[in-house]
């Protein structure tokens, strides 16, 4: 008993320590291997801070580092991401237990991919995508035999020679996206790896997927993703292989050039994700697309497909999720008011289609739904009550371009986080929204009222609100400080009033504030200098007062400035020429009085003809739709006399607009060196002097409006430079001189030197010296019809002058000289008139 009592508690004791020493061991960094990670360190450039921790002795616990529970050896290294930079060191060698190492996202300034990978014989995945590598794919990883993941994606490599790529018999994943194989015939090899699970190769620039591929590559069976997007693909005999590929799961084949009709899927029974969007296949959709149970995703969108659309189409796809049928615009959506469908979707698309005039009611169903994309489908129903209650999981939803009319109710309860329901007849007060929303898209409707519901609650993630074109009113609130982090603000064309509130000044981000076309008056707010963000202001047609500030000059991002049509008086102020990324400046139809400050030689974007960078998502476009038509007006210009709307091609113009003031002074010299300037508009000022000579050196001038000034001298000859010159307009000045000759120049008409008293030449009336002058064929010639030589009348005055000479003096010279009698006479009359003085 006794003994059986000590062997239980020495039993006891051993287990206990058993335990306290497996609670106290560590697993311990290996000194060769972190002495190796140092060494690593040490020839890279980071940010961030990300390898800061990367000191002390126990590696196992630095960023990045993965090491055995067991071993303490180094078997992971991972490092995507963190903006690297610099060379990648050899030292990794060292680690002879690593697996898998991935160094993604980063940016090693175009060096090769370090030959010496192929050495590291233990690695089983290799994660090298978008991390600024270049040159030749070094075939030495052919030696990684036991590789089971590599990704070389999106860099600047090729592939010389693809032997190696055989072995690598145990690949399952391979990513070779946006590395040129137009060359080589690496599709088929890639497709006889029997372990391939997912081969991406989008961007590859294949342009055929041979037929010649045989039925049975390898092991088919094991492939489940095949990515052959944003290629040049044009026939579609990928799906002839259906019975190759039947364990497929994943189809990718969007943005390429496959056309014809979608063929039969059939054979693709274990498809569970299908991507055909960006194609040019017509016809209309093959019920078969309705026998694949396994069906979760289908996206169709970007064709030309046609016909009708029935319930038959997805007879069995009950565990589809994601549908997406836009942008087919014969498609129509032939589908029974009463249908249950049997699937539960969490995101619809049938944008561009014709969904009918009334709003589909089966969607009411769907009580998982995310996202609703039907804007542009030619919906005139009212919107039913049902969309803002029965669908509480809606995130996403977009209605615009259709004639939908309808109000909105209170949304704070709502899940909604980006709401686009521009262009349609919606009209209501602003609703609450949640607090959470993100993007608030209501421009072209008619609601009315105040904002004053915008300033009930705090919206931290706001980044748009688009309201223009509406009936609102009052004054615009002051609460901005409440949604900080707002990028884009237009209330353009309402009626709203009273001055511009200072907490705009609040919006640190802000990048696009348009409030043309309204009743605002006052200054703008000396706040607005904090927005250091801002690249697009639009106050015109508004009345404000007071002079141009000169804080403009501190906005050193800003691209567009729209003051046009206010009650602005003063100077321009010089500080104005410190923007020097200004892309349109309209200062037009104010009180301005004073001189054109000469310091234009300072905007470098106007000087150059090259299109300036221009992102859309900062000035209201409804970046999350994917249609680029669907974008809210910017503003409107005044371009070849004209006034237009500039929406997704603001970007490219180049203006310059003073019209309409009360300027005095001479054109500054320095306008010449905007040689990248679309249009200039100077008229109705009070400009002297002369049109500066070098004016043809602004080659990219497409409008040029000098007119109603007090401009003299002559046209210069170099305009005559500028061939594309669409619209001129020099009338009303003081103009003189013969206009320059050239094609472009005189095909003008008359009324755009008209009022110019010293103007001639085509197309006015010919100069004086052209004038017509007897027996002339033309009004400006005269015609030596015996030998055909063109003379003007003052060279034929000369002419004569010159011969009367010659034959009077020398006639007489010539007679006194041979009869003596009359040199006789002619000297006695010369002593005689001596006398007589």
């Amino acid at each position: 008993m006794i003994s059986d009592k000590r062997i239980a508690l020495k039993f006891v004791l051993v287990l206990l320590f058993c335990v306290f020493v497996s609670g106290d061991s560590e697993v311990r960094c290996m000194e060769r291997e972190r002495e190796a990670l140092l060494s690593f360190k040490n020839g890279l450039l980071y940010e961030h801070g990300r390898l800061s921790s990367w000191r002390g002795d126990e590696c196992c616990k630095w960023y990045g580092v993965v090491c055995s529970n067991t071993t303490g050896h180094v078997i992971s290294l991972h490092l995507n991401g963190v903006n690297l930079r610099g060379n990648i060191g050899s030292s990794l060698l060292e680690l002879h237990r690593l697996t898998s190492l991935g160094l993604s996202w980063n940016d090693f300034g175009g060096i090769p991919i370090p030959e010496f990978i192929g050495s590291m014989k233990q690695l089983q995945h290799l994660y090298l995508r978008s991390s600024n590598f270049s040159g030749t794919v070094p075939p030495q990883i052919g030696n990684l035999t036991d590789l089971r993941s590599l990704d070389l994606s999106y860099n600047s490599l090729m592939i010389e020679n693809h032997d190696w790529l055989s072995s690598l018999s145990v690949l399952s994943y391979l990513d070779l996206s946006h590395i040129d194989l137009s060359h080589t015939n690496l599709l088929e090899q890639i497709t006889s790896l029997q372990f391939l699970h997912e081969l991406h190769l989008a961007f590859c620039n294949i342009s055929v997927f041979t037929s010649s591929v045989p039925p049975r590559i390898g092991n088919p069976t094991n492939l489940r993703s095949l990515d052959l997007s944003f290629n040049s693909l044009i026939y579609t005999s990928i799906f002839a292989f259906g019975s190759v590929f039947e364990s497929l799961e994943i189809l990718n084949l969007e943005y390429n050039q496959l056309n014809g009709s979608i063929p039969g899927l059939t054979a693709f029974s274990s498809l569970k994700e299908l991507y055909l969007t960006g194609n040019n296949f017509t016809g209309s959709i093959p019920l078969s697309i309705g026998q694949l149970p396994e069906l979760q995703v289908l996206d169709l969108s970007y064709n030309s497909l046609e016909g009708l659309v029935s319930e038959s189409h997805f007879s069995k796809l009950d565990k589809l999720n994601t549908l997406d049928l836009s942008f087919n615009p014969l498609l129509v959506l032939d589908i029974a008011p009463d249908w249950s469908p049997p699937f539960q979707l969490k995101t619809i698309s049938l944008a561009g289609c014709n969904v009918g005039s009334y709003f589909p009611k089966w969607i009411r169903t769907q009580t998982n739904l995310l996202s609703l994309d039907v804007h542009g489908a030619n919906i005139t129903d009212e919107a039913p009550r049902w969309l803002w209650t029965t669908l509480s999981s809606l995130q996403h939803i977009y209605m615009s371009d259709n004639q939908i009319s309808g109000t909105i109710p209170n949304l704070s309860t709502t899940s909604i986080m980006h709401m686009d329901l521009s262009n349609n007849r919606f009209s209501s007060p602003i609703p609450l929204f949640p607090t959470n929303i993100s993007g608030i898209y209501l421009g072209g409707n008619m609601f009315t009222g105040s904002l004053s519901s915008m300033c009930k609650a705090r919206h931290d993630q706001l980044r748009s609100i688009i309201l223009s074109d509406n009936q609102l009113a009052g004054e615009v609130p002051d609460c901005w400080e409440k949604m900080p982090n707002l990028l884009s603000l237009n209330l353009a064309n309402n009626s709203f009033s009273g001055e511009i509130p200072p907490s705009l000044g609040a919006l640190r981000d802000i990048a696009a504030l348009q409030m043309h076309g309204n009743n605002l008056s006052g200054e703008l707010p000396y706040s607005l200098r904090l927005c250091q963000e801002l690249r697009f202001i639009d106050v015109g047609g508004n009345m404000l007062t007071g002079e141009i500030p000169t804080w403009i000059g501190q906005m050193y991002k800003m691209q567009f400035l729209n003051l046009r049509g206010n009650k602005l008086h003063g100077s321009i102020p010089p500080e104005i020429c410190n923007v020097t990324n200004i892309q349109v400046l309209d200062l037009s139809i104010n009180k301005l009085s004073s001189i054109i400050p000469d310091c234009f030689n300072n905007f470098t974007v106007l000087a150059s003809k090259n299109t300036p960078y221009f992102d859309l998502y900062y000035f209201g476009t409804n970046f999350d739709s994917m249609d680029e038509n669907n974008q809210d007006g910017y503003s409107s210009f005044q371009w070849k006399g004209q006034q237009l709307e500039y929406k997704k091609n603001l970007g490219v113009l180049k203006l310059i607009d003073f019209s309409s003031n009360r300027l005095f002074g001479s054109i500054p010299k320095s306008f010449s060196d905007m040689r990248g300037l679309n249009s200039l508009n100077l008229s109705g000022n009070s400009l002297t002097g002369y049109i500066i000579p070098d004016i043809g050196e602004m080659e990219m001038l497409d409008s040029l409006d000098l007119s109603h000034n007090q401009l003299s001298g002559k046209i210069p000859t170099s305009l005559a430079e500028i061939y594309s010159l669409g619209v001129l307009d020099f009338s009303h000045n003081n103009l003189s001189g013969k206009i320059p000759t050239s094609t472009q120049l005189q095909s003008f008409n008359a009324s755009a030197y008209a009022w110019n008293d010293g103007l001639c030449g085509d197309p006015l009336p010919k100069c004086p010296e052209d004038g017509m002058r007897p027996y002339a064929t033309d009004p400006g010639e005269n015609m030596n019809e015996k030998d055909g030589i063109n003379l003007s009348f003052m060279q034929e005055v000369w002419l004569s002058m010159a011969f009367g000479y010659i034959f009077g003096f020398w006639g007489i010279a010539g007679l006194i000289t041979l009869k003596k009698s009359w040199r006789i006479a002619f000297f006695n009359m010369l002593d005689d008139v001596e006398y007589w003085f």
